[in-house]
C-alpha cells in the first residue's frame, strides 16, 4: 500500500502544480504545454532522479492520451465553424502531409546525409501538427472562424495519415505500390466507422433514460473510445474514427450537452497534462546537446520550407489570400504527437531511432516556444484579428459561482400536484425565478399566467441564499398543490 500511496500523492501534487501552471502560462505568455514538459523533466533522472525509460509503455499511454485529446477536440468543435473550411482542412490533413514528408525528406537527405527511407521517416514523424497544441493555443488568438476551423480540422484529421506513414516507413518490409491503396482504405473505413457510431450513439443517448446526469458524459466518451477500438480492429484508422465520432456527437442534440462538453474538456486537460509530464519524464536532457544541430536543421527545413510549401499546395484550389497562408504556415504547431510517433520506430529497433526521439523532443520545445508565443502578434501584424467575431459562449457553474447563483432543473412527473398550477401561484422566494420551461422539446420564457403541465421541465435560477427555500417550496407544491402551505406541508425532505 505504501507504493500506491506514494504514486497517488505524487500524481495529485503534479496535477495541482500543472493546473496552477495554466494560470502562470497565461501571465507569462507561454504555452502551458512547455511547463508540463518542464515538470516532467524536473521529476526525471537529471533532477529529482525518477528513472523512467519504458518506451513501449510511454507510447501506449501516449496513444490513450491522444485518443482522449482527439475526442475532446471533436466534441468541442462546432460544425458551423468548421464547415466553411472543410475542403481546406481536409487538404491540409492530406495533401499538405504528403508534401511536407517529401520536402523534409529531401532536405534532410542532402543536409544531414540520412538515407532516403530514414529521411522520409523523419519527415513523416515531423509532419503531424498537434491537436493539444492547436486546441489550447489557437482558440484564444482571435482570428476568423475559417482559419481556426481549418487548423482544427487539420490537427484532428492529420494524425491518421501520418500514423499510417510512420508505421509503413518504420517497418522492415519494403514500401510497395499497395501503400497508397492501404492508406486510402484505412482513412475511408475509419471515417465511415466514426460517422456510423456517432450517429447511432446520438440516437441512442437521446432515447435513453439514464438514471443520473453524470452518466451521459461517461457514455459519450465511451462511444469515442469504442470508435477507436472498432477502427483499430478493422485495420482502419482508429484516430480518424474517434475524431469523427466525437465531431458527430458534439454537434448532435445530446441530453445534458453542456455537462458532456465540460467533462470532455476536463479529460482533455488531464490527458494533456499527463502526456506532456510523461514525455518530459521519459526525455533525457543529457542527450540534448548531441542532437542540437540536427534538430535545428530539421526545424529550419520544416518551418521555412516544408510547411509553407505544403500550405501553398493545399490552399491553391481554394484561393486563400497570402496573409492567411502565412498564418497557416506559422500555425503548424508541434507537440506531443511527433514524440509519440517517434517512439514507434524506437520500439521496432529501427537504427537511429533514439536520435530521432531526442531531435523531436528538442524541436517540440523550440517550435512551441517560438511559434506558440508569437502567433497572436503575427495575427495582429497580418491584420487577421477580428474584434467583432462571434464566438460560442460556454456557460457553466464557474460563471454562476461569480454571481453567487445556482441553477435548479425540475421535471414535473406524472401525478405531480404541480400539474395545473399557474406560475404566479408557485410563489418562489425572492431571489428565485423560473427562467425557462421546456414542453414537448420546445423551450419558452414563461409568464405569470403560464400553467404547468406534466412532463414539463423547469429551469430555476436562484441565489445561493434562497436555494434551500426554493427547493422546499417546489417540493411542497409537488406534493400538496397550490395550497401546500395551508395544508401544513413545508416541503421538508
Amino acid at each position: 500500500m505504501g507504493g500506491v500511496t506514494a504514486v497517488l500523492g505524487i500524481g495529485a501534487a503534479v496535477l495541482l502544480v500543472s493546473v496552477i501552471a495554466v494560470r502562470m502560462s497565461v501571465r507569462l505568455g507561454l504555452p502551458s504545454l512547455l511547463l508540463y514538459l518542464g515538470i516532467g523533466v524536473v521529476l526525471g533522472e537529471s533532477v529529482l532522479g525518477i528513472q523512467f525509460e519504458d518506451a513501449d509503455l510511454t507510447r501506449s499511454l501516449g496513444t490513450v492520451a491522444l485518443v482522449l485529446i482527439l475526442a475532446e477536440g471533436g466534441l468541442t468543435t462546432r460544425w458551423s465553424a468548421v464547415k466553411p473550411a472543410l475542403g481546406l482542412g481536409i487538404a491540409l490533413s492530406t495533401v499538405s502531409v504528403a508534401v511536407s514528408i517529401g520536402a523534409v525528406g529531401v532536405g534532410l537527405h542532402y543536409l544531414l546525409g540520412l538515407d532516403w527511407r530514414t529521411a522520409l521517416l523523419w519527415g513523416a514523424v515531423l509532419s503531424s501538427t498537434d491537436a493539444a497544441a492547436v486546441f489550447s493555443v489557437l482558440r484564444g488568438v482571435g482570428v476568423g472562424k475559417r482559419l481556426i476551423g481549418a487548423l482544427e480540422l487539420e490537427s484532428g484529421l492529420n494524425d491518421a495519415p501520418v500514423y499510417i506513414a510512420v508505421v509503413l516507413l518504420a517497418s522492415p518490409d519494403p514500401v510497395t505500390w499497395t501503400a497508397p491503396a492501404l492508406m486510402v482504405y484505412e482513412l475511408v473505413v475509419g471515417g465511415v466507422i466514426g460517422v456510423a457510431l456517432g450517429l447511432l450513439a446520438a440516437v441512442g443517448l437521446r432515447r435513453a433514460a439514464l438514471p443520473a446526469t453524470g452518466l451521459y458524459p461517461l457514455a459519450t466518451v465511451a462511444v469515442c473510445l469504442l470508435a477507436y477500438t472498432v477502427g483499430d480492429l478493422a485495420h482502419a484508422s482508429g484516430f480518424l474514427a474517434v475524431y469523427v465520432a466525437a465531431l458527430v456527437l458534439g454537434n448532435a442534440r445530446l441530453p445534458h450537452r453542456s455537462d458532456t462538453l465540460s467533462f470532455a474538456e476536463g479529460l482533455g486537460w488531464l490527458s494533456q497534462i499527463g502526456l506532456f509530464v510523461l514525455l518530459g519524464l521519459y526525455a533525457s536532457p543529457a542527450r540534448v546537446l548531441d542532437v542540437l544541430w540536427p534538430a535545428l536543421v530539421s526545424g529550419a527545413v520544416l518551418v521555412l520550407v516544408a510547411r509553407p510549401l505544403s500550405v501553398l499546395c493545399a490552399a491553391l484550389p481554394f484561393r486563400v489570400p497570402w496573409r492567411e497562408q502565412v498564418f497557416l504556415s506559422w500555425s503548424g504547431l508541434r507537440g506531443a504527437v511527433p514524440i509519440v510517433f517517434a517512439l514507434i520506430p524506437l520500439i521496432q529497433d529501427v537504427p537511429g531511432a533514439q536520435r530521432l526521439v531526442d531531435v523531436v523532443f528538442v524541436l517540440v520545445v523550440v517550435l512551441t516556444l517560438v511559434q506558440g508565443s508569437t502567433l497572436p502578434r503575427l495575427a495582429k501584424w497580418l491584420g487577421l484579428v477580428r474584434s467583432g467575431e462571434a464566438w460560442e459562449m460556454e456557460v457553466d457553474s464557474a460563471a454562476l459561482d461569480e454571481l453567487g447563483a445556482e441553477l435548479l432543473q425540475i421535471r414535473v412527473r406524472e401525478g405531480s400536484k404541480l400539474h395545473g398550477v399557474y406560475l404566479s401561484e408557485l410563489r418562489l422566494p425572492v431571489g428565485a425565478a423560473v427562467s425557462l420551461v421546456v414542453r414537448a422539446d420546445a423551450g419558452f420564457t414563461p409568464q405569470p399566467t403560464t400553467r404547468l403541465q406534466e412532463h414539463d421541465q423547469l429551469l430555476v435560477v436562484c441565489t445561493e441564499a434562497v436555494r434551500i427555500a426554493a427547493e422546499r417550496r417546489i417540493r411542497a407544491v409537488d406534493r400538496a398543490g397550490r395550497f401546500a402551505r395551508w395544508k401544513g406541508d413545508e416541503g421538508l425532505p
